[in-house]
């Protein structure tokens, strides 16, 4: 199951469990681990006086009574000494022993808070990173619904050249004149008689945004059972044939898209799915399909990438890009305050 990214209070996620950013001694303190430890109660540190404390990255489970949640898994993150001693795997070892932890209770829905990214001075892109790979790698083999809670927007922003990139990449695409805008000057002169260029031109823009040719030929009329008889490849189809051509597995292709084997089942359970625009470039992630691919795979859905949509810039660049990593393309769409891929059917 997927990984999703919220803005939210951790203590008021309704989940099987959630992720108490601890300290050694399991007793408390502030932040993060002093709003869970308010929110469930004294009882929660009578409990946690009996389990003689935590090593960095390990964890240990409590019950999380006050809480909306049956368990609070305690797990002790490094403190940030610019990446000498081993912060990278401790903190990945904190996502890892947490997970299984939750697995081997039978959770099947588990919120994060990003470990180690407040006071034990951990930078938060580099504490998203170790936390979406650790959790991702686990999903590979397991199903659960796992979260990620930012409590406010600063606290998740992203920075450096990926992020200035993508906004200079934005900038340069997000323009009047390649969508509505053009439209809307051609609609503006219909009042007088059109001039076949005009005409041609606005009749040969396609959704995407960009001009295509356009055949002008005369077609041969048919009849509407012979042209039902010449449909072509749906969505689900075109789907199912590229894992095989890839020789990928489904649940393969579905962990890679975010994306539950729910879900994943009415792709392959009914050839006239017609998928949510985020599940289908989910999918065209997965498979790792190049810009041109995308749009033939978007078409088969009906769908198609706008230049006038902020969220479609940021596809095209991370196609263009080789940016197939899921999760990193949710961190690039959810700083820009874009819907993420995946997760939701």
């Amino acid at each position: 199951m997927p990984i999703q990214i919220v803005r939210n209070d951790i203590t008021r996620m309704r989940v099987d469990a959630i992720v108490n950013a601890a300290n050694e001694s399991l007793l408390g303190g502030g932040g993060v681990d002093g709003a869970i430890h308010k929110a469930a109660g004294p009882e929660l540190l009578k409990e946690c006086r009996t389990l003689g404390g935590c090593r960095t990255g390990d964890a240990k489970l409590t019950r999380g009574y006050n809480l909306p949640c049956k368990y609070v898994i305690h797990t002790v993150g490094p403190v940030w000494r610019e990446g000498s001693a081993r912060e990278s795997s401790l903190l990945y070892s904190c996502y890892w022993c947490s997970l299984r932890l939750a697995a081997q209770q039978g959770c099947e829905s588990v919120a994060f808070p990003l470990i180690s990214a407040g006071a034990y001075g951990c930078p938060k892109e580099k504490a998203l990173q170790v936390a979406m790979r650790a959790i991702g790698d686990f999903l590979m083999k397991s199903d659960m619904l796992v979260y990620i809670v930012v409590y406010d927007r600063e606290s998740y922003h992203l920075s450096g050249k990926l992020f200035a990139d993508v906004s200079q990449f934005v900038d340069d695409r997000y323009v009047e004149e390649h969508t509505d805008f053009r439209r809307e000057q051609i609609r503006m002169t219909a009042a007088a008689p059109m001039p076949t260029a005009a005409y041609n031109e606005y009749a040969s823009f396609s959704a995407d945004g960009f001009l295509e040719e356009c055949e002008c030929a005369p077609q041969a009329s048919l009849s509407l059972e012979d042209a039902l008889n010449q449909i072509d490849e749906s969505f689900s189809q075109m789907v199912l044939r590229l894992i095989d051509e890839k020789g990928m597995k489904d649940s393969t292709c579905y962990k890679r898209a975010n994306i539950d084997r729910k879900h994943f089942s009415k792709i392959r359970g009914d050839v006239f799915y017609k998928p949510k625009k985020t599940t289908a470039v989910a999918i065209a992630i997965a498979l790792e399909l190049t810009l041109d691919q995308t749009r033939d795979l978007l078409m088969k859905a009906g769908l198609a990438l706008s230049r006038s949509s902020k969220f479609d810039i940021i596809i095209e660049y991370c196609l263009l890009h080789g940016i197939y990593d899921i999760h990193q393309v949710n961190q690039l769409l959810f700083d820009f305050d874009q819907v993420t891929l995946g997760v939701g059917a």
